[in-house]
């Protein structure tokens, strides 16, 4: 019997101690439980928060693009004003050039009529002093013609005489 008693103490020991090994491994399990739904939790906050990122990632890469696009755009929008800079700058230069020219014609131009103006006045002059001269040869004529006339009466007179 005492051995049995002694079983039975042993099996009461062995009772207790697997017990408290129970209670034990019953706390371990809700703290794994609790620790568990805590990982959970951060798992579903991180994955919200991953969300969030690739949201604001997709947004960012949009906004780069964009970016992108417009500094693409800036880029050839500057070329292009380069371009017509360079262009109206040589328009602005041949203009210059046109100005120039044209002033000098217009010079000579004026030149060109101012010897003209001198020209016909000489021509008028000329054709003054022609009309006199003409005037004149047949006024010298008419004299010749009277004078021949005369003379050819004296010597005609002459003859008779």
């Amino acid at each position: 019997m005492d051995k049995i008693k002694e079983k039975i103490a042993n099996f009461k020991l062995e009772a207790e101690s697997w017990q408290e090994k129970y209670e034990e491994l019953k706390e371990q399990y809700k703290q794994l439980e609790q620790d568990n739904t805590e990982k959970e939790n951060q798992i579903k906050s991180l994955t919200v928060k991953n969300e969030n990122l690739e949201t604001e990632v997709a947004k960012l890469e949009d906004q780069l693009s964009e970016s992108k696009q417009l500094a693409e755009n800036s880029s050839t929008l500057q070329s292009t004003n380069e371009n017509f800079t360079k262009k109206n700058e040589q328009l602005e230069a041949d203009l210059e050039e046109t100005d120039s020219k044209l002033k000098e014609t217009m010079d000579k131009l004026r030149d060109a009529d101012l010897k003209a103006e001198e020209l016909e006045r000489k021509l008028a002059a000329i054709d003054e002093e022609k009309t006199q001269l003409e005037d004149k040869n047949e006024e010298l004529a008419a004299q010749y013609a009277e004078a021949k006339q005369e003379l050819d009466d004296i010597a005609a007179s002459l003859e008779n005489l």
